[in-house]
């Protein structure tokens, strides 16, 4: 499907990595110049040359830290000069740590805060001007399914997270017509997280294989098996496209079907 973004300019914060990168990666494929942040260098250098082989589109690679105000605003400006626009703005960052209530100090708190909210208020903060320059404009901000229904021992993500649901729906009707605003809110996906998680298990014998690993993490999702990666990516570059111009303040479910609030 042509999604009819050739030519256009996207940021993705955290882009080196997960389902930032699958994000980024789709929009390449659609032949847009992108550009995604990260904090690890050489994740960094892995991921503009793997974006450099995806489309006819120019990569921006830049080292920031989303938690950091300054080199935060710093990517937004140098995407917009280096790429003369910006049309697409995706917001990614890292899981907070896991944990109950009661063992979560204050730190912790804000730390997720600053994570997950802060750095989408200002990567959008910086981005919305250009973004409203010549309408059709569009931010999608990566949550997680936590926000429909809360997770075991995800304290953290399920109460923080919540509050980039609710800036999007503002953003959906301050922003319109000229830009829309959505997010998408992913189940468990085989990113290099997950890999981790069940290598980890394979050596402490829970599992005997990686397999098995990954048939437990499938449990309970309809679809009996956990997404790639490149299908979340896919739906948010649609979400971007103007074959989904008519949809503003969605919060999209990609999870496989795990999610059992309606």
């Amino acid at each position: 499907m042509d999604l009819g973004i050739d030519g256009n300019a996207a940021l993705v914060t955290a882009g080196t990595a997960g389902l930032g990168l699958a994000s980024a990666e789709a929009l390449a494929r659609a032949n847009c110049d992108v550009a995604v942040c990260g904090r690890d260098t050489d994740r960094l250098e892995r991921a503009e040359a793997q974006l450099e082989q995806l489309g006819d589109g120019d990569v921006l690679a830049v080292e920031a830290d989303i938690t950091d105000e300054a080199e935060l605003e710093g990517f937004v400006d140098e995407t917009i000069e280096t790429f003369g626009r910006l049309d697409h703005v995706v917001t990614s960052a890292g899981g907070p740590p896991s944990g109950p209530f009661s063992e979560t100090t204050d730190e912790e708190w804000y730390d997720a805060y600053d994570l997950l909210v802060m750095s989408v208020v200002r990567t959008v903060r910086a981005a919305q001007p250009t973004l409203s320059e010549d309408g059709g404009g569009t931010v999608v901000n990566i949550t997680s399914r936590s926000v429909k229904e809360v997770i075991d021992d995800l304290v953290l993500s399920n109460s923080v997270r919540r509050a980039v649901i609710g800036l999007m729906k503002t953003l959906s009707h301050e922003f319109a017509p000229d830009v829309r605003v959505n997010a998408v809110m992913p189940g468990a996906h085989e990113t290099s997280r997950i890999e981790e998680l069940v290598e980890q298990g394979v050596e402490r014998g829970d599992y005997p294989d990686y397999e098995a690993g990954l048939d437990d993490w499938s449990e309970g999702i309809p679809l009996e098996r956990v997404g790639d990666p490149e299908e979340l990516g896919e739906a948010v570059a649609w979400l971007s496209s103007e074959r989904a111009s008519y949809i503003d303040g969605a919060a999209v479910p990609v999870d496989g079907g795990s999610t059992r609030s309606v």
